[in-house]
């Protein structure tokens, strides 16, 4: 069975959104990616599904996806970004710089850090982002 657009459709009626047709494209064009991607590799998709949608809208409605925690950007080392699609509670990333394959890891120690650099510097830390690259299994 193929996936589906519905978790992105869900948040979009829970959240008082419109969920116009060219949304709905660009959550059934995340529903088949796994790893990281970016605009143009939904653009390709859209292109070889011949889905009409404008370059345009994709990036609104991954802002939008993105705004609402249904995606996350990820910086990647090269200064170009990506996107995942990732449960909404903290998380970190592990990406691999070869495939784009991204894994999802629990906090790992890493609040009691945040915490302590937060004491140290004397700010009030209220988020971070930890995104780590590397090779996956498979590329090793």
């Amino acid at each position: 069975m193929p996936p589906t657009p519905a978790p992105i459709v869900t948040a979009l009626e829970n959240r008082g959104h419109r969920l116009t047709r060219p949304r709905r494209r660009v959550a059934e064009l995340l529903a088949d990616r796994s790893g990281a991607f970016s605009a143009a590799d939904l653009l390709g998709d859209a292109d070889r599904r011949h889905v009409p949608i404008g370059r345009a809208t994709v990036f609104r409605a991954l802002e939008l996806f993105t705004d609402l925690g249904l995606l996350e950007r990820i910086d990647l080392p090269s200064g170009d970004h990506a996107y995942v699609v990732c449960d909404a509670a903290h998380h970190h990333h592990v990406v691999c710089r070869n495939c784009a394959r991204s894994v999802e890891v629990a906090d790992s120690g890493l609040q009691s850090v945040v915490s302590e650099i937060g004491r140290r510097s004397g700010f009030q830390i209220d988020t971070h982002r930890l995104e780590l690259f590397g090779l996956c299994p498979d590329c090793r």
